[in-house]
């Protein structure tokens, strides 16, 4: 069994015993999180989809983790004009492991 859940501007896969890192939420280790924004709920060779989402269905899971990404850089130039800007980036993330589908 599986769902498509909408969080953080994107669309995850998740299924129960999963662990997802997902874009950063507020809370604690040990959390219970909810996803009610459920899109697909696929199980038993059936799927439902939502039109967008789907009532009463939710995922439920808790924060294993919170923790910031591998650093990337950001470099602009523009040549022969002596314009150059480094910058670094480290997205924060949040890691979740799902329990249970509901609905």
């Amino acid at each position: 069994m599986y769902a498509v859940v909408k969080t953080g501007g994107k669309q995850v896969r998740m299924s129960p015993g999963d662990s997802i890192r997902i874009e950063k939420l507020p809370g604690d280790i040990g959390e219970e999180v909810s996803f009610d924004q459920v899109l697909l709920v696929s199980g038993d060779g059936e799927a439902r989809v939502g039109n967008p989402v789907i009532e009463g269905a939710t995922v439920k899971g808790t924060i294993a983790a919170q923790g910031r990404g591998k650093k990337i850089i950001v470099f602009k130039m523009k040549r022969r004009k002596g314009y150059r800007r480094k910058a670094g980036h480290r997205q924060g993330y949040t890691e979740v492991k799902v329990e249970s589908i509901e609905g």
